[in-house]
């Protein structure tokens, strides 16, 4: 988001109050956001924006960012992506900061890209034959996002003269009768048409009309036969799972765009599309705690699992980016409700709280895998968690909006006049909120409280004396007055837990939601227990009675006190403590932890292993890791590395004995390059291991195992489960292993799991 186009609309709304006009063709911001400068986050949310600055951006290596626009030598890849995004999210945090290294660090990135530009303005890291293949205007959009936001925060002319390089190289290469944008991106182009955003910018910076045609050009490519439609799919089906290749986080920045490109020319045939997309995702492809997207993809409508591949960080930050742009341009607080949901939840649950690591995916069952390595997720991370900067508090030309709360200061002005506000409040755990608002003289204006949608109950009073009017969840409570120094505004939002009923993918199980946090069992919290085998104890009506508790390690303050449902061993239900802290902050130390628990009933007719959430191996980390042991059949493992092995295995185990009569191994999936077990090397066997330094034994074969091949899987399903008893032995551990598969590609080999069990069934 770049910061001088935040203070040129909040000019051009000042200028419409006072009787002028934006430029014509424009659709200035309803809501304007503010410059980070303006704010002082003071409690969570500012220190999770002060882990982002302090301990990511400062101490990211920009060498390694920094070195491949040196010696241009790449032919595909995006390693040039990386900079830019670092740059943005600096820039924000400058400005919100002030820090003198991180700006040292921005001007030295600055430096070092302008060293490296072509005198073509190409600024890149493929090689001059490889030029606008791959991922190449990909790179130049990130580079022209991240030194356009520089600029806009310093001033610095060596930030603007490298971007419109680059804006001039883009616009003499791509356009009618010139080389098709479509064919120099993936995903159907929509990796290339994603520099819309910054085109945009480009022009609203400089006003140069070659930058806007360039945008409009890349709108019409897109509804070209070989691009993706965006605009035309959306419109008539208002789906993105039917759009292009669902690919979420291109499909998202390409809607980013959009938004941009209707804030400079007023046609709502670019926002109407976002709209759409929007509420789909909310309906369909948003998970409960704000994320989208599994496998980096949209799928089709609610199938939404736990485990693996979900919400890639690039497309929640771009979601959340969508989000914000239609908080600015239609005023409606539904889009802030959005922005709240994926800010509590999903995108701080994928920053590490110390801020130093991030994870690429979250799931929502299982361990977070925070990294502090540089991929595009990591580089998006920080992105997000800065921007919150920007739409806590939103302006319109006569009215402040508060979209978030949250413990802070705010210094702005509104309509001609300066406003200071002070928040104190105890959410997102507490529903308590007083603001302070103190104008430098007494001035009419109106102040907007967003009222969650979450919310059904909420009481509010100025000065002592109760608000009139009234607004219901998912709107914006309206308080236009006259304001003098000394104002103090009161709210109360009722605040209870509430059961979830999940459906779908989600059916048999249940979710805890207080406020604005989804809840999250946390096996560091509940060592005696495991999020598979309890169901929270809900009333009649739903509510879940919750008291606020310490946390033992001293972690944000929100662990939340209450009981739950275990099945007994008599097949009764037992009532037992059970210690819940939001999505965010649980498995903040590598401890398993579910949002979705078993419903009640479902803890009647599931049989419990006694190893599910114990401690899980194997013999090579694959590039895909979900748990083998978290009752989950339909997402997996797998031990693909490219390389070959003579056997592979899973295992999970426990650190006291148990009784064991049965062994459940549930296949994960097939591709077209292995994933299965080679059965004419000897079915898969079925290990234990009776003692923690014991060896492994065999236990039993799986003789129900289809006779595979190497190559062939023999019409093996997804998921498909394996049951073999054994006599009863006491044991620690369970292990399935054998000889890998290798599909159409010989020179390498690898199997999957999705779950490995072991039972202690009754004779029937």
């Amino acid at each position: 988001m770049a910061l001088r186009t935040i203070l040129l609309l909040a000019l051009l709304a000042l200028a419409a109050q006072a009787g002028g006009a934006a430029a014509t063709g424009e659709a200035p911001d309803k809501l304007a956001p503010i410059v980070p400068g303006q704010v002082k986050l003071t409690g969570w949310l500012g220190q999770r924006v002060e882990a982002n600055w302090k301990n990511r951006l400062l101490t990211v290596n920009l060498e390694e960012r920094l070195k491949p626009f040196r010696s241009p030598t790449e032919k595909d890849g995006w390693s040039g992506e990386h900079i830019g995004k670092w740059l943005h999210a600096s820039a924000l945090m400058w400005s919100y900061s002030g820090d003198d290294a991180l700006r040292k660090r921005m001007d030295e990135a600055v430096a070092s890209l302008a060293a490296s530009q072509a005198p073509d303005g190409y600024l890149g890291t493929y090689g001059p034959q490889w030029h606008w293949g791959g991922w190449d205007v990909w790179t130049h959009k990130y580079n022209l996002l991240g030194l356009l936001a520089d600029y806009e925060a310093t001033r610095d002319e060596r930030a603007l003269a490298a971007a419109r390089k680059i804006g001039d190289l883009l616009a003499g290469a791509f356009g009618d009768g010139k080389r098709d944008i479509i064919k120099s991106g993936t995903h159907v182009g929509m990796a290339a048409t994603s520099v819309l955003e910054p085109v945009v910018l480009l022009y609203r910076t400089t006003r140069d009309p070659k930058y806007l045609e360039l945008a409009r050009y890349i709108v019409r490519a897109c509804d070209q036969p070989n691009g993706p439609k965006i605009v035309a799919t959306l419109t008539r089906t208002h789906s993105v799972a039917a759009t292009a290749n669902r690919k979420a986080y291109e499909m998202t920045s390409n809607l980013v765009g959009l938004c941009e490109l209707y804030r400079s020319t007023g046609d709502e045939t670019y926002l109407a599309p976002c709209r759409f997309a929007h509420d789909d995702i909310v309906a369909n492809q948003m998970y409960i705690t704000g994320g989208t997207s599994l496998g980096e993809h949209f799928q089709d409508p609610h199938r939404l699992p736990n485990t693996g591949a979900v919400s890639e960080n690039c497309a929640q930050v771009t979601w959340m980016q969508l989000a914000i742009q239609l908080v600015r341009l239609t005023g409606e607080a539904k889009y802030a409700d959005t922005v709240e949901t994926i800010v509590y939840n999903h995108l701080l649950a994928s920053q590490k709280p110390s801020g130093e690591a991030l994870c690429y995916f979250t799931p929502l069952v299982g361990q977070k895998g925070y990294g502090a390595g540089t991929n595009c997720c990591t580089s998006s991370g920080p992105r997000g968690i800065a921007l919150i900067t920007t739409i806590a508090y939103t302006l319109a030309p006569d009215a402040l909006a508060v979209n978030l709360y949250e413990p802070s200061t705010l210094d702005a002005q509104v309509g001609g006049t300066k406003v200071k506000l002070a928040q104190r409040t105890t959410y997102p755990v507490g529903g308590t909120v007083d603001i302070a608002v103190d104008p430098e003289k007494p001035a009419k204006f109106g102040l907007l409280l967003r009222i969650p949608s979450w919310c059904r109950k909420y009481s509010a009073t100025l000065n002592d004396k109760a608000v009139e009017g009234s607004a219901a969840g998912g709107q914006y409570l309206k308080m236009a007055r006259e304001w003098k120094a000394g104002d103090r505004v009161h709210v109360e939002f009722d605040m209870p837990a509430t059961l979830v009923q999940g459906t779908d993918t989600n059916e048999g199980l249940v979710a805890v939601r207080r406020g604005p946090l989804v809840l999250a069992f946390d096996a560091r919290l509940n060592p005696a227990l495991s999020g598979a085998n309890v169901s929270p104890v809900a009333e009649a009506d739903g509510t879940v009675s919750l008291a606020v508790a310490a946390d033992p390690d001293g972690a944000a303050a929100h662990a939340l006190k209450g009981e739950a449902w275990a099945a007994a061993e008599d097949g009764t239900h037992k009532k037992v403590p059970l210690l819940l802290t939001s999505f965010a902050e649980a498995g903040r130390t590598g401890s398993r932890f579910a949002v979705w628990m078993p419903s009640k009933d479902r803890l009647k007719t599931v049989a419990t292993s006694p190893f599910t959430a114990a401690k899980e191996s194997w013999s090579r980390e694959g590039n895909l890791s979900a748990g083998i042991a978290d009752g989950d059949a339909s997402t997996w493992r797998v031990t693909f590395n490219g390389q070959k092995r003579d056997e592979d295995w899973f295992a999970v185990e426990r650190a006291e004995p148990t009784t064991i009569n049965t062994i459940v191994y549930a296949h994960g999936h097939v591709y077209h390059d292995g994933g299965w077990w080679d059965a004419s090397k000897g079915k898969p066997r079925l290990q234990i291991k009776k003692t923690p330094d014991g060896a492994w034994e065999d236990a039993a074969a799986i003789d129900a195992y289809p006779d595979t091949t190497a190559a062939d899987p023999k019409g093996l399903a997804d998921g498909k489960s394996f049951t073999v008893h054994i006599k009863p032995v006491k044991v620690v551990g369970i292990r399935v292993i054998g000889a890998a598969a290798c599909g159409d590609n010989p020179s390498q080999n690898f199997t999957s799991c999705a779950e490995l069990e072991g039972l202690m069934e009754k004779e029937k």
